[in-house]
């Protein structure tokens, strides 16, 4: 991706792209825009090395973050959460409880671990494998959009 490719992305996507390098770095796999089930929406979702799973919700400006009233429902989807923001961001908003990721389109770094709450068996299990198929599925329509 180049960086005129980049001016074309939304603050969100910048800091989801940051924030999944980062991951990378971390041996996490990262998957954006996951959808856990119908009506929800995560921005990353992140799958550990040891089957840990995180949910990062990026937020650009204040406006974004509060107009985001699901955020509480993500929460059983993970064992741990995070809000991911740039170095302007209002950090004062953020729940205390949750971890915080300060990024950009080139990189994240966490500031403040999440606390863990680990899924039930039954629910990790549900989630990497609809994590994996949906990896998959996008694969392959990267490699045969026809399909």
């Amino acid at each position: 991706m180049t960086d005129s490719d980049l001016s074309e992305k939304q603050a969100g996507q910048l800091l989801a792209r940051g924030v999944c390098r980062y991951l990378r770095s971390l041996n996490f796999a990262a998957l954006e825009e996951f959808v856990p089930e119908r009506g929800k929406r995560v921005d990353v979702l992140a799958l550990g090395p040891k089957g840990e799973v995180w949910v990062i919700e990026c937020k650009s400006s204040r406006e974004d973050f509060m107009s985001d009233s699901k955020w509480q429902g993500y929460l059983e989807w993970c064992d741990r959460y995070f809000w991911a923001v740039d170095e302007h961001f209002p950090l004062e908003l953020l729940p205390d409880d949750t971890g915080l990721i300060i990024a950009d389109a080139y990189g994240a770094e966490v500031i403040r671990m999440a606390p863990e709450s680990k899924l039930a068996p039954a629910r990790r299990k549900k989630i990497t494998l609809k994590f994996a198929r949906d990896v998959a599925l996008r694969l392959q329509t990267l490699r045969d959009p026809r399909v």
